[in-house]
């Protein structure tokens, strides 16, 4: 990938923006406009990390998580919580 690191970044601070804007304006718990949002930032990070990476030799401190409801009722005979979310990995 070719992608300059500034431009990956800025597609990165742009899909932060929307997703704040999706998220004040949300109608309701499963508003289309704030998941496409959501998968909009998971997407512009990826770029952001791969393109960094290649250029600078260097990752950021940020992990992806993604909500696994699956394991939950796995998870149901465990005594110790860790929440619902997995890191993602790729």
């Amino acid at each position: 990938m070719s992608l300059d690191p500034h431009a990956a970044l800025q597609s990165l601070t742009s899909a932060l923006e929307e997703h704040l804007a999706a998220a004040s304006a949300r109608r309701g718990d499963d508003d289309p406009a704030v998941e496409t949002a959501y998968l909009a930032i998971v997407d512009a990070f990826e770029i952001y990390e791969e393109v960094l990476f290649e250029a600078c030799n260097e990752v950021t401190p940020l992990v992806i998580y993604e909500d696994d409801e699956d394991d939950d009722d796995l998870d149901s005979n465990d005594d110790e919580d860790d929440g619902d979310l997995e890191p993602i990995d790729d």
